[in-house]
C-alpha cells in the first residue's frame, strides 16, 4: 500500500504525470457532467413514511373517485379589518360563477365566519397530468379572482394546492442564488486565507467542477432509486468539505516548499501526508450519511446517500484533480507570498504561543470551555419541535395569507382537516365514536370508495393546526377510530403532521448512537488508541449538542422561530458530529505524528501551530456555506444553517483551539493508551514541559 500511494503521489506530480493526470481528470468530469447533463430530480417531498397511517390513507385515495381533486379555498377579508357589509358579500358571491368556469367544480359558499370578519368559498381542481398542471390551475384562478377584484375586500387562494405552488415558486432561481453566493463565500475566504490573488482560483474551479458533478450524478441516481432531498444541502456540504480537504492539502503543500527546493517533490510529500487526515475525514462523513438509510422518512433517508455520493465525488476531486492543477502551476501560484526553503515557518507566531499557553495551564480552558459549552445546551430548555405549515416558509405568500386570515375567523381545523378511510359497514359506528372525542367540532362523509367497500369522513376539530392540542386531537380520534373498527385510518394534513413527529424522533433515537459509533471507529482506526477517541467523542457530542441548544435559542431570540422543524436536529446533529470531527482529525493526527518525536504536550503544541490556521480557514467556510442556506425560502434550511454555522465556529474557535489541547495536556501520554510512543520520545512530556511553560521557541520546530 506504502509504494501505491508513493508511486500514485509521485504520478500525480511529476512533470509530465501532472499534465497526463490533470487532463485525464478534466476530461472524466466533462464525460460525466455530459453523461449526467440531462438528469433532473423528480418532484416530490413525502414527509411521512409510507408505511405510517397517514400514508396508508394518502395511498387509498386512489380508490375514491375524487381521487385527482385537489381542494382550494378562497378567503376573502375586508382592508379595514371590519365586518363584511352585505354589499361585500355580494361582491364575493359574484365571484362564484368565476371560479366555478376555471375550476370546473360546483362551488360551495361563500360562507361567512361566525364574526362577520371573512367569508370562504370552497372548490376543487382537477389540474391532470404534468409536473405544471398544478401550478397552471392555480395561477390561472388567482388570475380570474383579479380580474373581478370586489372593493375594499383582499382575497387569497389558499389550501394544500395552492400552498405547494407557492413553495414551489419561491424556490424558482433560489438554487442558483445559493450557489452564487456558496461561491463568494469560499472565493472571498480563501483570498483571505491564502493571501494571493492566483491560488484560491484553483481549488475553487476543482471545487466547483466537483459541485455540479455532484448534482448531476445525484440527480440521476434520485431518479433511478426514486429518491427524495433537498439539492441545497448536498451542494453546501460538497462545497464547504471539498474546500475543507483543499485547505489542508495546499497548508501541508505550503509548508513541504519551505524545506524542498523542488516544488513537485513538496506536492507529492504534502499528498501523502494530508492523505491519511482527508481520507478519515471523508469516511467518517461519508458513512455517518449512510446511516441515513435506516432512516424512515424519505427525505432524511434519500439526503444520506445523494449527500455520500457528493462527498465522494468531492473528494476523488480534491486528490486527483487539484495535485496536478498544482503541480502544473507551481511554487508561483502563492505569489505575491511564495514559500521557499529557509523563509519563516507561517506556524511561529501567534498559534504556537496560544497552543504553549493552553498546554501549560490546561485547567482554566478546560472548565471555562466546557462551562460554555454546558451553557449554551441550555438553549434546548423549553424548546419546541415542529413547524405549522405556514411557519416552514420563510417568504411571504399568499396562500400563508389566507391560511392565517381562514384561522383568525373560522374553527381552527377547517385548514387542515382530519381524513378517516373506513369500511362503508363501520361508517356510522366511526363516526359516532370520532364524534364523541373531545375536541371535535363535526364528522362529515364526504365520499364513497369505487367499489362502495370503503368511506371517507373529514374530521373538523377545534385545535389550531399543528399546535399539540392538533396532535393530541389526531391521536384520540385514531383510538376512538380503532376501538370500533380495527381497520379504519386516520391521516390526512393532520395525521401526517404526528406521524412526521413520530418518524423523525424515531429516526433520532436509532441513527444518532450510530453517528457516534462511526465516528469512534475512525477515530481508533486513525489514531491507533482508545482513549483518545473516547475522550474527543465526548467533547464532540457535547459540542454538538450546545450547538443546537444555541440555534434554537438565537432562532428564538433573533428571528421569531417559535420552534425548530422536525428535521433539524437530526441532521444537525449528524452534521456537527461528522464534519466536526474533520477538524478533530486534521489537529490530532498531526498531533499524533509530532507526538512521536518530541511527546504529547510539546506535540500538541506543534500540531495547534502547524493547524490552527488551516483549522480556523476551513471552519469559517464551512459556517459560511451553511448560513448561505438562509437564503432559501424554507425555514427549515434556515434554522440548519444557523445551528451548523454557529456550532462550526464554537467547534472551531473554542473546542479544538482550547479544549482539545488542554485535554491532551491533562491525560498525557495515556491518551494513546493502548498504543504507546516510540521508546525514545516516551521522556519527551517532561523533557517538554518545561519548553512549553517557558520560551515556546525551544520546542520542536519540524517534523519531516
Amino acid at each position: 500500500m506504502h509504494r501505491f500511494i508513493a508511486s500514485l503521489s509521485r504520478a500525480l506530480t511529476s512533470r509530465r504525470g501532472a499534465w497526463l493526470s490533470l487532463a485525464l481528470g478534466l476530461l472524466a468530469l466533462v464525460a460525466l457532467l455530459g453523461a449526467f447533463g440531462r438528469a433532473a430530480l423528480p418532484a416530490g417531498s413525502d414527509p411521512v413514511p409510507p408505511q405510517s397511517e397517514s400514508g396508508q390513507v394518502a395511498a387509498l385515495a386512489d380508490e375514491f373517485a375524487d381521487a385527482d381533486e385537489q381542494t382550494l379555498l378562497v378567503v376573502a377579508s375586508r382592508d379595514d379589518g371590519g365586518a363584511l357589509t352585505p354589499a361585500d358579500l355580494d361582491g364575493i358571491a359574484a365571484l362564484v360563477p368565476v371560479i366555478d368556469a376555471e375550476t370546473g367544480d360546483t362551488s360551495r359558499g361563500p360562507i361567512p365566519s361566525e364574526d362577520g370578519e371573512a367569508a370562504v368559498i370552497q372548490s376543487t381542481i382537477e389540474p391532470g397530468s404534468g409536473e405544471d398542471a398544478t401550478e397552471h390551475a392555480v395561477d390561472g384562478l388567482r388570475s380570474a379572482i383579479a380580474d373581478h377584484p370586489v372593493d375594499g375586500v383582499s382575497v387569497q387562494v389558499t389550501g394544500g394546492a395552492a400552498f405547494g405552488v407557492d413553495v414551489a415558486s419561491a424556490f424558482n432561481g433560489a438554487d442558483f442564488t445559493l450557489l452564487l453566493v456558496t461561491i463568494g463565500i469560499v472565493a472571498a475566504l480563501l483570498i483571505l486565507t491564502y493571501r494571493s490573488p492566483v491560488l484560491w482560483l484553483v481549488p475553487l474551479v476543482v471545487v466547483a467542477l466537483a459541485d455540479q458533478l455532484a448534482s448531476k450524478a445525484t440527480a440521476a441516481l434520485g431518479t433511478a432509486l426514486d429518491l427524495q432531498f433537498d439539492t441545497g444541502i448536498v451542494s453546501v456540504l460538497v462545497f464547504g468539505a471539498g474546500t475543507n480537504y483543499a485547505l489542508l492539502l495546499v497548508s501541508r503543500y505550503r509548508e513541504q516548499l519551505l524545506s524542498d527546493d523542488d516544488h513537485r517533490v513538496a506536492l507529492a510529500g504534502a499528498w501523502r501526508k494530508s492523505l491519511p487526515a482527508i481520507v478519515a475525514s471523508n469516511a467518517t462523513v461519508v458513512l455517518s450519511l449512510l446511516t441515513l438509510l435506516l432512516a424512515v422518512v424519505p427525505g432524511t433517508r434519500g439526503l444520506g446517500i445523494a449527500s455520500a455520493v457528493g462527498l465522494l465525488i468531492a473528494l476523488a476531486a480534491v486528490l486527483l484533480v487539484l495535485p496536478p492543477a498544482l503541480a502544473v502551476c507551481g511554487r508561483r501560484v502563492f505569489w505575491p507570498f511564495v514559500p521557499r526553503p529557509g523563509a519563516p515557518a507561517p506556524r511561529v507566531g501567534a498559534w504556537r504561543t496560544l497552543g504553549a499557553r493552553v498546554v501549560a495551564r490546561p485547567v482554566l480552558p478546560v472548565v471555562a470551555g466546557l462551562l460554555l459549552l454546558a451553557a449554551a445546551a441550555t438553549g434546548l430548555i423549553g424548546t419546541q419541535l415542529g413547524l405549522t405549515q405556514a411557519e416552514r416558509f420563510r417568504v411571504p405568500s399568499e396562500s400563508a395569507v389566507g391560511l392565517e386570515v381562514l384561522g383568525d375567523h373560522f374553527t381552527a381545523g377547517e385548514a387542515e382537516p382530519v381524513v378517516v378511510i373506513a369500511d362503508a359497514a363501520d361508517a356510522d359506528a366511526v363516526t359516532a365514536a370520532i364524534d364523541g372525542v373531545p375536541g371535535v367540532e363535526r364528522t362529515t362523509l364526504v365520499a364513497e370508495s369505487d367499489d362502495s367497500s370503503l368511506v371517507k369522513l373529514l374530521v373538523v376539530g377545534d385545535a389550531e393546526p399543528g399546535s399539540p392540542e392538533s396532535l393530541q386531537l389526531v391521536r384520540d380520534v385514531r383510538d376512538a377510530a380503532h376501538d370500533v373498527s380495527g381497520s379504519a385510518l386516520v391521516g390526512g394534513p393532520a395525521g401526517a403532521a404526528v406521524d412526521a413527529r413520530d418518524a423523525n424522533v424515531r429516526d433520532f433515537l436509532v441513527i444518532a448512537p450510530l453517528v457516534l459509533l462511526v465516528t469512534l471507529v475512525v477515530l481508533i482506526v486513525l489514531l491507533r488508541a482508545v482513549v483518545a477517541p473516547l475522550v474527543l467523542l465526548l467533547v464532540n457530542a457535547l459540542s454538538a449538542t450546545a450547538a443546537i441548544g444555541a440555534g434554537a435559542w438565537l432562532g428564538r431570540v433573533l428571528f421569531g422561530w417559535t420552534a425548530l422543524d422536525l428535521e433539524v436536529p437530526l441532521l444537525a446533529f449528524l452534521f456537527l458530529v461528522a464534519l466536526g470531527v474533520d477538524y478533530t482529525i486534521f489537529l490530532v493526527h498531526r498531533a499524533r505524528a509530532e507526538a512521536g518525536v518530541v511527546g504529547t504536550r510539546p506535540g500538541m503544541v506543534n500540531a495547534v501551530a502547524a493547524t490552527g490556521g488551516v483549522i480556523t480557514s476551513a471552519g469559517l467556510v464551512l459556517a459560511g456555506v451553511f448560513a448561505a442556506l438562509g437564503l432559501l425560502p424554507l425555514v427549515t434550511l434556515g434554522q440548519l444553517g444557523l445551528v451548523v454555522g454557529v456550532g462550526v465556529l464554537v467547534d472551531t474557535l473554542v473546542v479544538r483551539t482550547l479544549v482539545v489541547p488542554a485535554l491532551f495536556s491533562l491525560i498525557g501520554d495515556r491518551m494513546w493508551w493502548p498504543g504507546r510512543l516510540a521508546a525514545s520520545h516516551e521522556g519527551g512530556d517532561r523533557a517538554g514541559e518545561e519548553g512549553v511553560s517557558g520560551d515556546a521557541a525551544v520546542l520542536h520546530e519540524r517534523v519531516g
